[in-house]
Formats: C-alpha cells, sequence, structure tokens
C-alpha cells in the first residue's frame, strides 16, 4: 500500500496486528468448538483465551527460522498460552487459518467500500437535484449533438453507482465464507462442527466444499467487481477532465485559495484529482487478470495464489477506497459554470435543433432523404461559414415550401429537449 493513497481505517485491516489477531481469534473459537465437542479439555480452550496472545518481532523472528508464518505464528502463541497450547489447531491446516482470515479482512474492507459507495451516492444525488434542469450541449463523437441537463449527467452516474453497490454487496456475499475443513478438505482431522462454530463467530458462511483452500473463483468475482466499480470511477473523472477543458470549461474542481496549479505556469489550475482518480482505476483493475489466474491451481491446493493475494488485496481495496472518498469530493466541491454551458450551445448557431427540422420536414411530407439533404445544406454553411441555422433555413426556399416560419422557429425551443427529465429523475431517484 502507497501511504499517498491509503487512508488509516483501511490501512488497520492489512496490518500484521489485525491478521494475527483474527488467526488468534480463529484458533481460539476452533478451540472452543472442540471443548463443546468433547475434543479438547475446556480448562485448554480457556487458557487460550485467557493467556493468548503473540509478538509480532518474534513471529518474524522464528519464521525467518522455519520458513513458516503459520508456524511461526503458533510458536508464537505457545510461548504466551503455555502447556494447553498443545491443543491448538488441533487437525486444522495452515490455508484454514490464512483462508478464513483472509475472507474476514476482505469483509471488513467491503464494508468500508460500501460506506465509501454511500457517501458518494449521496454527493451524486444532490448535485443532479441542483442542477436538474441546468441545460448543457449532450455530445456524441465529443461533438455536439442534442440538449441534455447537467442533472442527467449527474443522474447517470448516480445509477451507475448504485449498480456498483449493488455488485459490491454480491461480491461481499460471495467472498464471506469459512473454511475450516482439515488437509485437502475432507474434515477427517477436525469436526465439521468446528468449522459452523467459526463460521459463526466471524460473521461468515461456511464454505461448502473446499479443497483445503476456498475456492479462488469466489476472489477473482469479487476483484473483477472491484475492476468494474473502478472504470466506473474513470468515467465520471474522464467526463469532468473533459468538460474543464479551457475550450469547454463548463465545470471545474474546486481550486482552493493558496492552491499552485504549475511549477512553471502560475496561471495553471488543472484537473489533477480526476486525474488522480483516472491513475488510481488503472491500478484497481492491474489486480483483476492476476485474481482470474488465481483460480486454476494445482490439484487440491497449491501457494501460487498467496503472493499475489498478498499484493492485490491491500493495494486494490486501499486504492478504492482512496479514489471513492477523493470522488466524493470533487463532486461535492464541483464548480458548476450554467452560463458556459449556455454558451457552448449557442456556439453552433442552433445545430443542435436539426433533428427537429428534419423530422418536421418528413411530418410534412418530404422523404427521409430530401429532408435530410435540406437540413444537412444548411447546416455545413453553418459550420463552414459561421452563418445561423435558423436565419439559413427560414432562407431556403424548398425548407419554407414545406413548412411556416412559425413552425421552423417552433423547432428552435430547447425545452422539448428536457421535457422528459422528471420521468427519467423519478426513474433513477424513485
Amino acid at each position: 500500500m502507497i501511504p499517498r493513497y491509503t487512508r488509516a481505517p483501511m490501512a488497520k485491516i492489512w496490518e500484521p496486528e489485525s491478521k494475527f489477531r483474527i488467526w488468534f481469534e480463529i484458533e481460539a473459537h476452533a478451540c472452543d468448538a472442540m471443548a463443546k465437542l468433547g475434543i479438547i479439555p475446556r480448562a485448554a480452550a480457556k487458557a487460550v483465551w485467557d493467556k493468548g496472545g503473540f509478538d509480532i518481532a518474534r513471529i518474524d523472528e522464528i519464521e525467518r527460522e522455519v520458513k513458516h508464518d503459520v508456524i511461526a505464528f503458533l510458536t508464537s502463541l505457545a510461548e504466551h498460552v503455555g502447556e494447553e497450547a498443545r491443543f491448538v489447531h488441533q487437525g486444522l491446516t495452515s490455508s484454514d487459518v490464512l483462508d478464513t482470515c483472509f475472507a474476514v479482512q476482505l469483509v471488513r474492507a467491503t464494508d468500508i467500500l460500501l460506506e465509501d459507495m454511500e457517501a458518494l451516492l449521496a454527493a451524486l444525488k444532490k448535485r443532479a437535484i441542483e442542477h436538474k434542469d441546468t441545460a448543457c450541449i449532450g455530445r456524441s463523437h465529443a461533438i455536439h449533438a442534442e440538449p441534455t441537463t447537467f442533472g442527467l449527467k449527474m443522474a447517470q452516474a448516480y445509477a451507475e453507482f448504485s449498480r456498483c453497490k449493488d455488485r459490491l454487496q454480491a461480491a461481499r456475499r460471495e467472498i464471506a465464507t469459512c473454511a475450516i475443513s482439515g488437509p485437502v478438505g475432507t474434515f477427517a482431522t477436525v469436526d465439521p462442527r468446528v468449522e459452523a462454530h467459526v463460521a459463526k463467530a466471524l460473521g461468515l458462511e461456511v464454505e461448502p466444499i473446499s479443497t483445503q483452500v476456498i475456492p479462488r473463483d469466489r476472489h477473482a468475482m469479487y476483484f473483477a467487481t472491484l475492476g468494474v466499480i473502478a472504470s466506473s470511477i474513470e468515467r465520471l473523472a474522464t467526463e469532468i477532465r473533459h468538460l474543464q477543458r479551457t475550450e469547454v470549461l463548463e465545470v471545474e474542481e474546486y481550486f482552493s485559495s493558496g492552491q499552485k496549479g504549475s511549477s512553471a505556469m502560475p496561471h495553471k489550475r488543472n484537473p489533477i484529482l480526476t486525474e488522480n482518480l483516472t491513475g488510481l482505476a488503472r491500478l484497481v483493475r492491474s489486480a483483476v487478470t492476476p485474481a482470474l489466474e488465481n483460480v486454476a491451481l494445482w490439484h487440491e491446493r497449491d501457494i501460487s495464489h498467496s503472493s499475489v493475494e498478498r499484493g492485490i488485496a491491500p493495494d486494490a481495496t486501499a486504492h478504492l477506497d482512496f479514489a471513492l472518498a477523493r470522488l466524493t469530493g470533487v463532486i461535492e466541491k464541483l464548480v458548476v459554470y450554467p452560463e458556459t454551458m449556455q454558451a457552448n450551445m449557442d456556439k453552433l448557431g442552433g445545430l443542435m435543433h436539426s433533428q427537429r427540422v428534419l423530422l418536421a420536414l418528413t411530418q410534412a411530407g418530404v422523404s427521409r432523404d430530401d429532408a435530410y439533404r435540406l437540413v444537412q445544406r444548411n447546416a455545413m454553411k453553418v459550420w463552414e461559414d459561421g452563418a445561423d441555422f435558423l436565419e439559413q433555413l427560414l432562407a431556403d426556399k424548398d425548407v419554407m415550401a414545406a413548412l411556416s416560419e412559425d413552425e421552423v422557429r417552433d423547432k428552435f425551443d430547447i425545452g422539448y429537449h428536457t421535457k422528459n427529465v422528471d420521468v427519467i429523475f423519478k426513474r433513477v431517484f424513485g
């Protein structure tokens, strides 16, 4: 995790202290279950809770010798617990501890991400309602198309991130499983009731069938979901970056007092936050392919997935957490320029109304091909000579032979394009 792009609550989940605490709880809960089943003495299970502890430096010291992290942890734990420690890890494998801990960490990370998502959705909804009727030009291929509203842009993002939230909730369910099934997952050395007890204690579901490891298709789906969310972040960030270009300048990232945009050019106000979000999205998506490749393990288990997950899990969740929080701040403070939006709509002399004129001509009996030709020849004069589209149409005898002046002028009413905004908002926000 890069400290610059990591927030403290998310970082804490992936710290060694948190990881070893979860390992301890898994072992202690397993001892409780075994004590209830009469497999180990109740006094031993109690001793684990009462005297159990670990020392990270000591674990690292032991691991340097034994080259096995779980054994190093168990040895450190035994040094605290004493004689009763011989009953710890009865019938379990390292994967039982590692995979169940990983599930707990991912669940906790996802809960933070879901909180982030709620904050972002609230910000998008507020700005959508604020600018529901703020008209601006819609663009296709980055070229002026027809009018829309800035509120609709925000509503679209709200709907997209609502879907992202649903996917993330599904991914949380997918990942929240516990495996305490022993070597190759047969429960030969550990009672299935131990797994059920540990799962309940940690807020997980039992893995229906594990092969000593929790199947990695679950994790592939999880990280793919993070990748989709990252792409949605990039889509909105890219929209804001385009709208902030000097030649467009319909919106702008908030530029605080004392902020500087360039080491060389004092006039600069750059979209640095949304550019940063674009980069962070790439980092999150970089976890997807390794997670997909982790699905194909050898036989009942290998550890080819382990080194991958040690890297992608903290990084992807931390980067996405940071990105969602940053995007929320961008939306909350985004400066919107309605006057520039209007000026940009006026730049092409009314060409945004061309389809309405085309349809009016067809309704008046002109063939579609002829109507398209009539409208386009007048539109090209606007592109090439900077003429006014309405004036060109009113001066075109062929157009005026089919439509009256009032009929032509009526097609230049911007309200026509925004008349169903309320319908769309009701669909999105209810």
